[in-house]
């Protein structure tokens, strides 16, 4: 897609956010025809985020576990970037008001530790795994903006940066289980209501890291040192109707809380 078509769609999803508008599909000229146009879009979008919002400092991908691929009615997983307020720390507080619909995911992150080769060739878990210096339980705020799930448009909703909203973090484990069969159990006000095993994050979570290195490599980018990645749900997105605490503990990793408001 050339530079002023994303631009132009770019600025039309930043309007749409401001004025709360509901999620529909990027109208022509400018709608995405390729993922890789998404994809431009998303770039010029962060680019205007930027300035609010800070530089990147990680990256979320979504649709990695059947439970969500088949509630989004898409088949492969898909990448948004991180910008730096808007990463929390367990106990944040988060207001339901400052999205058009505030939807929460449950996910175990990982922070890189040294830079990730850029290579022609897809990266595979192996590979990455000596690049992972940290594991934690992590929730995702996304925005959803009411989007009706049974006619969803993946293009548009890549070029909307995934629905990135921020994130929520615990602190980083050094050592960590294994991660395939490690529970995660998720709550609210204190009654658990979903769980997850992290092999429904593509079989393991550095298979989720690896997808989105050789996503970022066929752009000519790769993952650098510091850099967080959100790997995926291990269940289906919860939208809060009221303020509660939602908790998401992870065998191993400790626990992630925030409050919604």
């Amino acid at each position: 897609m050339d530079d002023a078509s994303a631009r132009r769609a770019a600025q039309s999803l930043l309007a749409a956010h401001k004025a709360n508008l509901q999620f529909t599909s990027l109208a022509p000229p400018d709608k995405p025809a390729t993922i890789s146009d998404a994809y431009d879009i998303q770039d010029s979008y962060v680019a205007l985020l930027r300035g609010e919002h800070g530089d990147t400092v990680g990256y979320k991908v979504g649709l990695t576990s059947a439970t969500m691929q088949k509630f989004c009615g898409i088949d492969h997983p898909i990448a948004g970037v991180v910008l730096a307020s808007r990463v929390h720390r367990s106990g944040a507080t988060i207001r339901r008001a400052d999205f058009g619909r505030l939807g929460l995911e449950f996910e175990i992150a990982v922070r890189i530790k040294s830079d990730v080769p850029v290579a022609a060739a897809p990266v595979s878990a192996e590979m990455i795994a000596p690049h992972v210096g940290g594991v934690c339980a992590a929730i995702e705020m996304v925005d959803d903006r009411n989007a009706d799930y049974g006619n969803l448009d993946v293009l548009s909703l890549v070029s909307d940066n995934s629905w990135n909203g921020g994130i929520v973090l615990s602190e980083f484990a050094a050592k960590w289980p294994d991660l395939e069969s490690a529970l995660g159990r998720a709550a609210k006000d204190g009654v658990m209501f979903g769980e997850g095993y992290g092999r429904d994050i593509l079989g393991h979570p550095f298979n989720s890291v690896a997808w989105l290195a050789t996503q970022l490599n066929a752009r000519g980018v790769g993952l650098k040192a510091g850099q967080v990645v959100m790997t995926g749900s291990v269940m289906k997105t919860v939208f809060p109707d009221s303020g509660a605490l939602y908790r998401f503990a992870f065998d191993g990793l400790g626990a992630v809380e925030v409050s919604v408001r």
